[in-house]
């Protein structure tokens, strides 16, 4: 994966949107997978998402380790809307990966 240096505050937004975003959808499409019973679409779908959201923490993490080291974030009304994106898409995708366990366990 490619550095962040040479991206500015407003790439690295829309990089975090990006991936989440992609994330999102495919999440989203796994659980109409599902209901219309592919399974294995379902948990393809699942993987993807999970794919896209390792792009985007790894982007995160490397924003977190910039700071750390001294190097001011330039934060940003698109910055805070890409963090608050990449959260919900972490916490939506625990819960439908929660839910489909629940159906599968109850056969639903």
């Amino acid at each position: 994966m490619e550095s962040l240096e040479h991206l500015t505050a407003e790439q690295i937004s829309f990089q975090l949107i990006l991936h989440s975003g992609s994330a999102r959808s495919k999440i989203i499409e796994a659980i109409r997978k599902y209901r219309q019973g592919s399974s294995e679409e379902a948990e393809r779908l699942l993987n993807d998402a999970e794919k896209d959201l390792g792009q985007a923490h790894h982007i995160h993490f490397q924003m977190i380790q910039s700071e750390a080291s001294g190097q001011q974030t330039e934060f940003s009304l698109l910055m805070i809307h890409a963090e608050d994106h990449l959260m919900s898409t972490l916490t939506m995708k625990e819960l439908v990966k929660e839910i489909l366990d629940l159906f599968k366990a109850r056969n639903i």
